[in-house]
């Protein structure tokens, strides 16, 4: 699947769309006139994109015989939009490195991910059934976490990393969701993550 913000998704029509409406809401004519498409194609893109979240029905607007519908982008296109996370949150841990011992650091990145898990109820069941219920918890934060046995090691793999851009640059930062996954399932686990080219999760079973 494309990713929501990808430049192939915002090189496409549905991305056209949301750069549009980025400007201004607008109605289903009014982006059939700017894109040169039908009004037929349009509810086509928008019904999509509304299912995805990315865009609302902001109001009506006088037209004809009925209001048309206006649409507008969602909170989490704007979201999406944004550059500004990754350089920002980078700015930070540099700043937290230059003015924290190693240690300190840790101790605050595993309090940012008990905060995270803060209003979330611990997980019952088997150990296998806590490790599941901690690995959904992971995907809320776009990481994709599996169980896999190895002989006698027990992990949760991930095809990628939810803090991905940031790892390269500031390992320590996968404390937080090593300690998710503790706090959620009451099982100590040991991240040995992976940090090339395409990061991924990894956190063994103590």
């Amino acid at each position: 699947m494309t990713h929501p913000m990808s430049s192939r998704f915002l090189e496409g029509t549905p991305g056209r769309i949301v750069e549009l409406l980025r400007d201004r809401s607008r109605t289903v004519e009014e982006l059939a006139d700017e894109l040169g498409l039908t009004g037929s194609a349009v509810r086509l893109q928008l019904a999509t994109l509304e299912r995805d979240g990315l865009i609302r029905v902001d109001g009506r607007r006088p037209s004809g015989r009925k209001p048309a519908l206006v649409y507008g982008l969602t909170q989490r296109a704007d979201f999406l939009l944004s550059r500004g996370y990754v350089p920002v949150l980078n700015a930070v841990l540099d700043t937290i490195s230059t003015r924290f011992s190693p240690a300190e650091r840790n101790a605050m990145l595993r309090e940012v991910g008990r905060r995270l898990v803060a209003s979330a109820p611990p997980a019952t069941g088997s150990k296998r059934d806590r490790l599941l219920a901690a690995a959904r918890v992971v995907e809320q934060l776009g990481g994709r976490l599996k169980l896999e046995t190895t002989g006698r090691t027990t992990a949760l793999v991930a095809s990628g990393c939810p803090l991905g851009e940031l790892v390269q640059g500031h390992p320590e930062i996968c404390r937080v969701v090593e300690t998710v996954v503790k706090e959620v399932s009451g099982i100590t686990v040991r991240e040995r993550c992976e940090r090339g080219d395409r990061p991924r999760c990894v956190f063994v079973v103590e």
